[in-house]
């Protein structure tokens, strides 16, 4: 797995910044720092793209920071005979995209962020990866109760 590799152009843009959210988010966790909000800009500044491009990316991960505790909280509820600590950080970081999206983005479908969540992870996960993540996602979506294929608002 190759955290550098440049973000798939072919992808929406959405996709783009799910991606760029997620992997900021990885390399937080691995190596958090004090300064949040500039290791961002630095992070999308390498990623040669204009910042507005990136404003998703940006509500993604300053959502998902501010709700952490929440957002871990949830996870942690949906593994099953499963340690959290033992979860693959780049499994964690994708749950913790796609969890803030289904609890706090009402406009947009459950269904979309689950398979959005599962491309991005093709690139990032294993196989088996992939099985888990969709299984945890399932059950966030049924626990959360919303529409699966319509915006909540």
């Amino acid at each position: 797995m190759d955290l550098d590799l440049v973000i798939n152009p072919d992808w929406s843009q959405r996709r783009q910044n799910r991606c760029a959210a997620f992997r900021f988010l990885f390399q937080w966790e691995m190596n958090p720092t004090e300064n949040l909000s500039e290791d961002l800009n630095e992070y999308l500044e390498r990623l040669e793209g204009e910042e507005e491009f990136f404003t998703y990316a940006i509500q993604l991960v300053d959502g998902i920071i501010e709700k952490l505790g929440i957002i871990d909280s949830i996870i942690n509820e949906l593994v099953d005979n499963w340690e959290f600590s033992r979860i693959a950080k780049t499994d964690l970081a994708l749950l913790r995209v796609a969890i803030f999206e289904i609890k706090y983005r009402l406009d947009v479908p459950p269904i979309v962020i689950i398979n959005e969540t599962l491309e991005i992870s093709k690139d990032f996960s294993s196989e088996n990866s992939r099985k888990f993540l969709n299984g945890v996602l399932d059950k966030a979506m049924e626990q959360m109760n919303r529409p699966t294929r319509k915006p909540a608002i």
